[in-house]
């Protein structure tokens, strides 16, 4: 996404977009329906973890490690191979992610930093820094043209110029770039898809549109499966107007689809069968 130009809130700009104002409608009403929810009431907690393992089996099973939600309950190591490692990163961010609301409106670079650190859990150098000029990105389910690392210098340095003045722009309009940016980027040297993600989560939570992080979005990305995922994704890089709606569109029933899940969770809750 450019963030230089005329416009002063290039964020809340994109809110006129076609089919953007319906969207965020949408994910409005259904938020607010989980939340209404008798469940919602008395057991919001239960309601938050099991969003957070969803999530993160979501998350996970869009950067190759497919596992079923059970096996991921079930496991308690996550050491033995690439995607045990995958599956182990991915709930640690979700796990992180809560701890970082206060963080991200003043230090988004920061908290970005940070999640790239609790991903990789690596002493590595180049963990918890944005990749330099000829370092190599291990991020194979996204083939598109890589940036330099002066473009995702400046991009970044734009994104968080976002964040910081603010923007009159939905919560799930912010979402979405900060989501698509990160993956147009890729600015670290591993584990991005993970990252946008969790920096999606991020923004819904710390926004209130979420604020019990009960609607996961990572559920419907994977549930969308990766061939919508990518590409919409195509969409947001081209930057064109529908482009970018349709990657808005994307992300916005990936939301939704979160909502039914939180929502099925509180049905079989309320029938005792959880």
């Amino acid at each position: 996404m450019s963030t230089t130009g005329a416009t002063a809130d290039p964020l809340a700009a994109l809110g006129s977009l076609p089919g953007v104002a319906e969207s965020v409608e949408s994910v409005r009403k259904a938020v607010d329906r989980v939340y209404g929810h008798r469940i919602m009431r008395r057991r919001s907690n239960e309601i938050t973890s099991e969003a957070a393992l969803r999530g993160a089996r979501g998350s996970a099973a869009l950067s190759g490690a497919d596992w079923a939600l059970e096996e991921v309950r079930r496991r308690t190591d996550f050491s033995g191979d690439d995607e045990a490692r995958v599956v182990g990163a991915a709930l640690r961010l979700t796990a992180e992610a809560g701890q970082l609301l206060s963080i991200w409106r003043q230090s988004p670079l920061r908290v970005l930093a940070r999640l790239h650190l609790v991903a990789a859990a690596s002493d590595d150098a180049r963990v918890g820094r944005p990749r330099q000029e000829g370092e190599e990105v291990a991020e194979p389910l996204v083939e598109l043209p890589l940036p330099g690392a002066a473009e995702v210098s400046g991009r970044l340095e734009g994104l968080s110029g976002l964040i910081v003045e603010g923007s009159s722009a939905p919560a799930l309009v912010t979402a979405a770039v900060v989501h698509g940016e990160l993956l147009a980027l890729r600015p670290f040297t591993s584990h991005n898809g993970l990252v946008a993600r969790a920096a999606e989560r991020v923004v819904l939570v710390g926004s209130g549109l979420d604020p019990k992080s009960v609607c996961p979005a990572e559920v419907g990305h994977a549930e969308l499966g990766r061939a919508a995922y990518l590409a919409a994704l195509d969409g947001y890089v081209s930057g064109t107007p529908q482009g970018m709606a349709a990657w808005i569109a994307h992300c916005a029933k990936a939301v939704e689809l979160g909502v039914r899940e939180s929502t099925a969770v509180c049905e079989a809750l309320q029938r005792g069968a959880a």
